[in-house]
């Protein structure tokens, strides 16, 4: 195994998050040990144990970066046309990511921390960046209550979430015809016409 001193704190922190990325690629969330994650980087299990509290922390820190890449999906997506217009693209550019990162989404949702534990505060504002574009392309059509922004946003987002869960499981076409995508328009496009005033 190589030394400690072969790599710094840095370029250990990477090349262990690299690897555990790898790892849930491949073979998922319970194939990522201390043990197996170690052996991927040529070091002790101890080693891990330097960089991140536990096996938990690791995840969170691997989660927040696959947090900052889906970001990077929603603000590629433009900032124009219409509030339905706006949402569909951003829920595309979601269904994309979910698609081409399917086993790194999967973990954002299944790691659990043990009981009595939460999240970061950073974790918690880079979830709040991600609502966030939501609900700027629902300013046009709910412009003074922010509660009831806020709300939309968040079932808007749940709602795709949901539609791309029974996606990715397979199991979309026990309980609809449709596709993903026409199922998410039909989410934004009803959730919408059912506001007050439209």
């Amino acid at each position: 195994m190589a030394r400690r001193s072969d790599h710094t704190r840095e370029e250990l922190y990477r090349m262990s998050l690299d690897a555990a990325r790898e790892i849930l690629r491949n073979q998922g969330l319970p194939a990522l040990t201390a043990r197996s994650l170690a052996a991927r980087i040529g070091y002790s299990p101890g080693t891990l144990y330097n960089l991140f509290r536990n096996l938990d922390d690791l995840v969170v820190q691997l989660n927040g970066e696959t947090l900052d890449a889906l970001q990077a999906a929603l603000d590629a997506v433009p900032d124009d046309g219409d509030t339905e217009t706006r949402l569909w693209h951003l829920a595309r550019a979601y269904i994309a990511f979910t698609v081409e990162n399917r086993e790194l989404w999967n973990v954002l949702f299944e790691h659990r921390l043990p009981e009595g534990e939460d999240v970061p505060d950073w974790y918690r504002g880079k979830l709040a960046r991600l609502l966030a574009r939501v609900e700027a392309a629902l300013v046009p059509v709910i412009p003074d209550d922010v509660a009831a922004r806020g709300r939309a946003t968040r079932v808007l987002w749940a709602g795709l979430h949901g539609l791309c869960s029974l996606g990715q499981s397979g199991k979309l076409a026990l309980v609809a015809e449709d596709g993903l995508d026409d199922l998410a328009r039909d989410l934004i496009r009803t959730y919408l016409a059912g506001l007050p005033g439209h």
